[in-house]
Formats: structure tokens, sequence, C-alpha cells
């Protein structure tokens, strides 16, 4: 599959900064989530497209490599690089700043799509799923 990108611009919040003044840690976690709805958005899958596909994707592996701290009023831009969809949707990320490019953190996350109504791990994506991602510019492979 051809990877896919897009990219979700994050302004760095007060109520995101821990007692050293630079974004906690967890709040890390929060922007790839914004990220990852915003691709799946442009994609044209949302995760209400997925619950009617009878669809959950859980994380089930998150990896992230904190490079620098992000502060306060920072203008983020976080890349997100769908890696592969099947038989997990594994995603990429790059966090930097917005105006020097400079790099704050390296992320993946795998997750698992789950039929909703067994609760049963599904490893095929979606028709409907595949269908978007190829719409997008990804063939699959």
């Amino acid at each position: 599959m051809k990877k896919l990108e897009a990219k979700c611009e994050i302004d760095v919040e007060f109520y995101d900064l821990d007692p050293m003044n630079v974004v906690w840690h967890g709040n890390y976690v929060k922007y790839l989530e914004k990220a990852r709805c915003d691709l799946l958005e442009k994609i044209g899958y949302t995760y209400d497209d997925m619950k009617k596909d009878n669809s959950a994707y859980p994380v089930a592996k998150m990896e992230l490599k904190f490079i620098k701290p992000a502060l306060f009023r920072q203008k983020l831009l976080v890349k997100t690089e769908i890696e592969s969809v099947e038989p997990s949707l594994n995603i990429n990320y790059t966090i930097t700043d917005k105006k020097t490019g400079e790099k704050l953190l390296k992320a993946k996350t795998m997750q698992i799509r789950v039929a909703i109504d067994s609760m049963e791990s599904v490893y095929e994506a979606p028709a409907e799923f595949l269908k978007k991602i190829e719409e997008f510019g990804g063939q699959k492979s």
C-alpha cells in the first residue's frame, strides 16, 4: 500500500503543561488522537463510519519517542502516515515545531479492528475503508 499522509496543527494550551512548564507527557497521546481523527476525516472514513461497518479500532500498541518538550503557545504540526491497514491499522506520527520544523516527538500506533457486536478481532479492513483509502491515493497491496 502506498503511504498516506496528512498534517494537523496543534496549539499548545496552558492546561496541557506540567509543573515544569512543558507539555505533560500524557497530553501527547491526545495530540496523536486529534491527528488520527483528522487523518480519517480527510480520508473520508471517520469513527462514525466505522460504527456503521460494525467496527471499532482500539489502540493495541503505542510507542512514543520524546525528543524535545513542547512549550506553552507553541504551534505544532503533527504528520500522520498510514503504514498499513491489514492485518492491523498502523500509523506513524511525527510532531514538529510548525515554525522551525524541529522534531519534538515520533510515535507509532497499532490498532486492531474489532467487530462491535461480537467484540472479536477482525484482521481485514472494511471494504468501505479500503475504498476510501484507494480514493485518497493509496493502493491495496
